[in-house]
């Protein structure tokens, strides 16, 4: 071997063990690298092709050239298909498996025809040995599939460069830099490549190799420098700003360092011009609260309910402030996730309203009366006060369904309701007891106040007529039931069941009217 060549057999050797380096690099951290399989692959591969061309240098005769140019074309062949599916992953850019394998059958074709050369020469026409070189060196006449496999490399390559142009602008200014890494990762050997196909280099070698050396290094430098590939950024910019929950990512400081769409939606004062201020002193002016109300937790996450007006509509978002910590474990900053919640707790509040009141009159159900009147009454009977009930129905409900429909039936149940809920205190417990039946739950007061208090709703609702636009103008009237505990020793099914009695009782005696249970009815 001439000493001329061996600086450069050597910058070769110094590539691929570069290459192999990298390899072995990704291979034993691959749990950091979401498509560590590619990158192993794409990194072996360009250290065979690397290897074998230094050998191809160091070769005495024309059949080492050729055998060691078989095993180049391993990497040759391969490596631009798999470093464009390695950007394709980069830019997540999905394509399905079947397109991928099919990626690979030009180069196995290639591969293929480069090892059985001799008995066809559809590859290579001719190999021979130069004259004008200071050592053995080959040259080439090119064959027809030379001219596929060519343009199907440059394709590659230049697919792969197009590809990273286009994500440019999309892509963080943070993250530039492994973008323009990968950039010169294609272009670098395109460009050699074109060189050497035009004859453009010395002796007409390769200058691929020697171009891998400084893009290897590149890449190196951006793996260990800038987390190149172990974070694919642009892929993690499509799950962060495609995300329905908004995000705010802040420093240790509390400042704030990026957001998403989501975000700014659910904050629409949200600006790139408040990027490095501090969360707590712009909170305020983002989102009317007083304050920032999350702190740090002790923990590594907090959650809290936050909401504010925006456009004028009320919302409410599951705020979840959670530490975000170094591959050390040191804190190096928090991540404040907003979650919509609003149309939850819209239903929320009305499965709420549902267990606790009547779907027609709005006044309080059987159950939660019940419920809230013993809650009452153990509580009156602590203090030594009297408790009544009030049971009342509509008279001649039947009538009011088969003479005018059930909608006017419902219309007659609603407005008895509201009469009734207009003469009643707050603190009076009123429900609907089932069908056209209501009741009153009274505290503290006399029983002879109960009994003023069933008239006075009695002529409120005679004397209040229900206006229906097919029907005219019609008369509501009920019947009641009053009964009391004057020691509030009874139970509250004790007095329902009396008040029940008297309700009867009024009703056989003419409906509109107010009976008062007096120790010797029977309950209905």
């Amino acid at each position: 071997m001439q000493l001329d060549l061996t600086p450069y057999i050597s910058l070769i050797t110094t590539s691929g063990v570069l290459n192999t380096f990298l390899c072995l690099y990704v291979f034993f951290k691959k749990r950091e690298f979401p498509e560590a399989r590619l990158l192993v692959w794409w990194t072996a591969l360009q250290s065979v092709y690397i290897f074998a061309f230094a050998f191809e240098l160091a070769s005495d005769t024309l059949e080492e050239i050729k055998r060691w140019g078989v095993v180049e074309y391993i990497g040759i062949a391969f490596t631009p298909v798999v470093g464009l599916l390695l950007i394709m992953r980069y830019i997540d850019w999905n394509i399905s498996r079947r397109t991928a394998r099919a990626m690979f059958i030009i180069p196995a074709i290639t591969f293929l025809l480069v090892a059985t050369n001799e008995s066809h020469h559809l590859f290579y026409k001719d190999v021979y040995l130069r004259s004008d070189t200071p050592t053995p060196m080959a040259d080439i006449v090119i064959g027809d599939w030379y001219i596929v496999h060519g343009a199907y490399t440059f394709g590659c390559l230049f697919a792969g460069a197009i590809l990273l142009l286009r994500q440019w602008f999309k892509t963080k200014k943070t993250f530039r830099i492994q973008l323009l890494t990968l950039l010169c990762g294609q272009s670098l050997p395109m460009i050699g490549a074109f060189l050497y196909l035009i004859g453009a280099t010395p002796y007409g070698a390769d200058p691929v190799p020697f171009i891998l050396s400084i893009t290897s290094a590149l890449y190196i430098w951006a793996i260990l420098s800038t987390r190149l590939l172990m974070i694919v950024p642009i892929a993690k910019e499509n799950i962060f700003e495609s995300m329905r929950e908004g995000v705010i990512v802040l420093d240790r400081s509390g400042r704030l360092i990026d957001y998403n769409k989501a975000a700014s939606r659910m904050i629409p004062a949200l600006r790139r011009s408040l990027l490095g201020k501090r969360l707590v002193d712009i909170w305020e002016n983002l989102t009317g609260l007083p304050h920032y109300g999350l702190k740090r937790p002790g923990a590594d996450e907090t959650v809290q309910e936050l909401q504010w007006e925006s456009g004028g509509v009320l919302s409410i978002y599951q705020a979840k402030l959670s530490i975000v910590r170094g591959r050390g474990g040191d804190v190096i900053g928090d991540l404040l996730m907003l979650v919509d919640v609003t149309e939850q707790k819209r239903l929320e509040e009305q499965l709420r309203h549902m267990a606790y009141y009547d779907g027609l009159t709005g006044i309080y159900n059987r159950t939660q009366f019940i419920i809230r009147a013993k809650e009452q009454l153990e509580l009156s009977a602590l203090r030594e006060r009297p408790t009544s009930v009030i049971l009342f129905d509509i008279d001649n409900f039947k009538a009011f369904n088969d003479s005018y429909g059930h909608e006017t039936g419902d219309e007659v149940l609603r407005h008895a309701a509201a009469v009734c809920q207009r003469e009643l205190k707050p603190d009076m417990l009123f429900a609907r007891y089932g069908g056209e039946e209501f009741v009153v739950a009274i505290h503290g007061e006399l029983p002879e106040s109960a009994d003023l208090i069933a008239e006075r709703l009695r002529i409120a609702l005679s004397g209040n007529t229900l206006d229906t636009p097919a029907h005219g103008s019609l008369t509501v009237t009920a019947s009641f039931g009053v009964a009391s505990s004057a020691d509030s020793a009874a139970s509250l099914e004790t007095l329902l069941r009396e008040a029940d009695a008297a309700l009867y009782e009024a009703k056989r005696g003419g409906r509109n009217r107010v009976c008062r249970y007096q120790g010797r009815m029977a309950a209905t």
